[in-house]
């Protein structure tokens, strides 16, 4: 029989690049949804698998729903990707972030221990919740200092994970990934908004890119390639924490100015817009990805501007046609 895996978050990136990984590796796949519509399934769409999808409406929020849900689907694995992951927005709904973020893990994690302590949970957990650290690169061992009401909810929700592991010998982990991007990240994250604005300024469709601070350094990598290591997570003999990244940053100004290069948009297009800064900032975060390839056998060793090439020519492709 097919193993059964049901992912919260499904539209997202991560949800429909995970999808399509079990699918190809032979499990049915739950995908949950806060509301189905045509829109919000339009990434599963794009990878063509919508139709091999199950999905389900269900209130995370609500216990009781999650409880139903594992008693009738009886999932080996839960990969837990909903959240509300925009820093920027956690500044505006600080209230709604923290109290949805980590009361949806709850409920999932105590479904878990009441229906069935076998299943295998992934929590997503956020390189955002180690914020100001003295020594990089970070490792799994670093304490945690976050700095937006978002990085506060993940860190509530990753130790909420440990908790229930340790205290309910639940078979449950988390994946603290770094930036990681492709054609399919929504529009409100940086990377997505710098190519799609790029491509909108050479076909003559937008003036400028108005950004914040860009003299910060973040650790990008490749969103397919970072689902492959949830997956493993899954598959080892005991549950664990690993950091995925690809263990280098790079400023974001160097970011916009190679994708400028490439289409031959000059500088003068670009504006820094101070209401864009964040009240509190990283200035610069890269983590250690040692564990995950030694444990995990997981590889990678992608330099970001080759990825950056391969996300340009997709948003050019599919803003032309």
């Amino acid at each position: 029989m097919k193993k059964t895996s049901i992912i919260t978050g499904i539209t997202g990136q991560d949800g429909a690049y995970l999808s399509k990984l079990l699918l190809e590796q032979g499990y049915r796949v739950i995908g949950l949804t806060r509301s189905y519509s045509k829109d919000n399934l339009s990434k599963l769409r794009f990878l063509g698998i919508l139709d091999k999808i199950e999905i389900q409406e269900v209130d995370l929020t609500d216990l009781s729903q999650i409880i139903r849900l594992f008693q009738e689907f009886k999932p080996a694995e839960v990969y837990n990707l909903a959240a509300q992951s925009s820093v920027s927005l956690s500044f505006q709904q600080p209230i709604s972030t923290i109290s949805f973020n980590i009361t949806s893990t709850l409920n999932l994690l105590e479904a878990i221990r009441v229906v069935s302590p076998s299943i295998r949970m992934y929590q997503a957990s956020s390189s955002e919740m180690f914020g100001h650290v003295e020594n990089l690169p970070i490792t799994e061992h670093h304490a945690l200092h976050p700095l937006s009401p978002y990085a506060i909810s993940k860190a509530a929700a990753h130790w909420t994970t440990i908790n229930y592991r340790e205290s309910y010998k639940l078979w449950v982990g988390s994946g603290i990934l770094f930036n990681h991007e492709s054609y399919l990240r929504s529009s409100n994250f940086f990377i997505k908004k710098v190519l799609r604005s790029a491509v909108a300024i050479s076909l003559g469709k937008q003036d400028t890119l108005e950004v914040g601070n860009i003299d910060i350094k973040r650790d990008f990598g490749y969103a397919p390639a970072y689902v492959e290591a949830m997956w493993l997570m899954l598959q080892q003999d005991e549950p664990d924490d690993y950091i995925i990244c690809s263990g280098t940053s790079v400023t974001l100004r160097s970011i916009i100015e190679h994708i400028f290069s490439v289409l031959n948009i000059p500088v003068e297009r670009l504006v820094i817009n101070p209401e864009y800064y964040r009240p509190t900032d990283i200035v610069d975060i890269y983590g250690d990805n040692t564990k995950a390839k030694m444990k995990l056998g997981w590889a990678y060793e992608r330099s970001f501007f080759n990825v950056l090439e391969e996300l340009l020519e997709d948003e050019v492709r599919y803003a032309i046609t």
